[in-house]
């Protein structure tokens, strides 16, 4: 099994975006699953239903910290690299899907209550996530591995 299909499985068992991908790269940094799935867990329905980035692609962000990112201060150049890569995973994937946005990907405000209760009642997410959880993490590996 790819780590996409084991991050779509881990979302269709109900964990959310976020924790469902960082979860499946957890190993690669040596991070427990457990604490991966809970440092990501607001993340995820647009950071925490808020109507803001996709929590795919925050998963993703973190992975590219994770393989990038530096751990002083002064090491502006693991900043820069880190910065860099982000810039073009996200215009990668909207070019793909059109944005970034929770809401615009889902076609709802998880924000919204009564939105977010029709979405629920018609599983948008379901339907439509398993997308972005399948793009963010090949375009991710392709980023960051």
């Amino acid at each position: 099994m790819t780590k996409a299909e084991d991050a779509v499985a881990l979302f269709q068992q109900g964990f959310n975006c976020t924790q469902s991908i960082l979860s499946v790269f957890a190993a690669d940094f040596g991070l427990d699953r457990d604490m991966a799935r809970r440092i990501s867990q607001g993340f995820g329905a647009g950071m925490g239903r808020t109507d803001n980035i996709c929590g795919s692609l925050s998963a993703a962000i973190m992975l590219i910290g994770l393989r990038y990112g530096g751990i002083r201060p002064e090491d502006t150049a693991a900043k820069e690299k880190t910065y860099a890569r982000v810039r073009e995973f996200l215009q990668e994937f909207k070019t793909l899907h059109g944005s970034v946005a929770c809401t615009d990907l889902l076609g709802c405000n998880l924000s919204d209550p009564k939105q977010f209760a029709d979405a629920k009642t018609h599983q948008v997410a379901m339907e439509r996530c398993p997308v972005f959880i399948r793009a963010a993490v090949e375009l991710v590996e392709k980023a960051a591995f």
